[in-house]
């Protein structure tokens, strides 16, 4: 299950998300409430808003940080967009503290945020496979998964007994020092013993090369919609547990407890994934299921601690359908396209929000919380239904030949990687004429040059 943590890149990466995740988390908390009852009269819609601008850039700026995350170095990436963030979260709780905070300038600071984070994403998503072996990487992903919802059980309700007790504005400031966490960890990363990166030699295309080996693949096509639906609609858990919280009579802890509450579920899903050899379609498509029937039903709970206990049904399968589509996308896509494609990736998870939470803050207003988590619910069973109809209609799924009345799926396999090549020189015309030689010296040494090739 902690295979990754043999490597030292991998270890000191962890500890120090977990840290800055945590503060991540209770600034969001605080975030969140402030704009639905210090800036607004418990306005849904305004939250809405505020979800909209802050994750709204990552669909809009994907062509731009699917390329920076494939051009750069990530790392270097990273330690600019973490020292952002900190200098963000540093204004915003100056302005709180001082008592100048508006509902216009929180819109203006969630627009950073999410400008920000736009770049932060694709470069950290794909940073993982620069720190461990392919073989590792959906390991890696489901620990950083588990890493993101331990913080996710903590935050939150720290967060908001944070906000009781000492106010909004010292939550933004304790999110700040956080990052410090992030910061140390990516300074004491040992730069050579990063994985070396594949280049893409045949003038890369930007966005549309990846957008274009996305559209040529129909697993990866079936993967972003299903991801999609349940963003936009399904995923608004701010709105829904906060408006729950005020429905059951509960202030900013009792929301905070509500955001724990659905870590608990999510840190067992990420944890079970990282079980798991590899990210299968399958496990997506049956999460996405469970997905929407624990929405529904969580919506139909009569009380405050009933619907804390379905909640987190809801965020195992949340997790459990995210963890598997991101150790999918990352482990059967071609290395000199990862960042571009996870870039359109987290366009699709974070871009979703700015289409769906609006319209469930519209709902949470003109209808109910309850009906805003019942809406939901049904776009997870309509993602459950895509992916079973693809299954079907894609032929890979059939009878298995042991078992007569058993079915079997044939999965897309991760690239191989022969070790005794430099991914560095990869190219489509040497991989079409250069013959694979194996290594004939002795473990540590490289192997003897062969004859040069002929042209094909």
């Amino acid at each position: 299950m902690f295979r990754s943590f043999a490597t030292f890149n991998y270890r000191t990466w962890f500890f120090g998300a977990v840290i800055s995740n945590i503060g991540g988390w209770m600034q969001a908390t605080a975030q969140d409430w402030v704009v639905l009852t210090e800036l607004t009269d418990n306005d849904a819609t305004a939250m809405g808003v505020t979800m909209a601008l802050q994750f709204g850039p990552p669909l809009l700026l994907v062509s731009l940080t699917g390329w920076v995350a494939d051009r750069f170095d990530r790392r270097k990436v990273l330690l600019a967009t973490q020292t952002t963030l900190m200098t963000l979260a540093v204004a915003v709780a100056v302005l709180l503290l001082t008592g100048v905070m508006t509902l216009p300038l929180m819109f203006l600071f969630a627009l950073c945020f999410g400008i920000t984070n736009a770049f932060d994403a694709p470069a950290r998503q794909a940073f993982v496979s620069d720190m461990v072996s392919l073989e590792d990487t959906s390991n890696a992903v489901a620990l950083n998964s588990a890493s993101f919802n331990m913080a996710r059980l903590i935050g939150p309700a720290v967060g908001g007994v944070l906000i009781v007790a000492i106010g909004s504005g010292w939550v933004f400031i304790a999110n700040a020092i956080t990052f410090l966490a992030m910061l140390v960890a990516l300074l004491l990363i040992r730069k050579g013993e990063l994985i070396p990166r594949a280049k893409n030699r045949r003038g890369g295309g930007g966005l549309a090369a990846g957008f274009r080996y996305v559209m040529g693949r129909g697993d990866l096509k079936v993967v972003f919609v299903m991801v999609f639906l349940i963003g936009a609609f399904g995923m608004n858990f701010p709105i829904f547990a906060s408006t729950m919280a005020l429905e059951f009579h509960r202030g900013a802890d009792g929301y905070g407890l509500l955001s724990s509450v659905l870590a608990i579920g999510s840190l067992a899903g990420a944890l079970l994934a990282a079980r798991r050899d590899r990210a299968r379609v399958r496990v997506l498509v049956i999460a996405a299921g469970g997905f929407g029937a624990a929405s529904i039903i969580s919506a139909m709970m009569p009380t405050y601690g009933a619907y804390a206990v379905v909640l987190t049904f809801v965020g195992f399968s949340t997790v459990t359908m995210l963890t598997t589509a991101n150790g999918y996308v990352q482990t059967t896509t071609d290395p000199a396209l990862r960042g571009r494609v996870l870039a359109l990736y987290m366009a699709v998870v974070m871009g979703s929000t700015p289409i769906g939470a609006p319209i469930a803050g519209w709902v949470v207003d003109t209808f109910s919380a309850r009906t805003a988590i019942v809406v939901g619910g049904v776009a997870g069973l309509l993602a459950c239904a895509i992916g079973v109809g693809w299954m079907l209609w894609s032929g890979r799924l059939h009878r298995r030949e042991d078992a007569r009345f058993l079915l079997t799926l044939d999965e897309t396999r991760p690239v191989s990687v022969v070790r005794a090549m430099e991914p560095t020189s990869y190219s489509d015309p040497a991989a079409s004429t250069t013959p694979l030689r194996l290594p004939e010296t002795e473990p540590g040494r490289a192997p003897k040059a062969g004859p040069e090739p002929s042209e094909a």
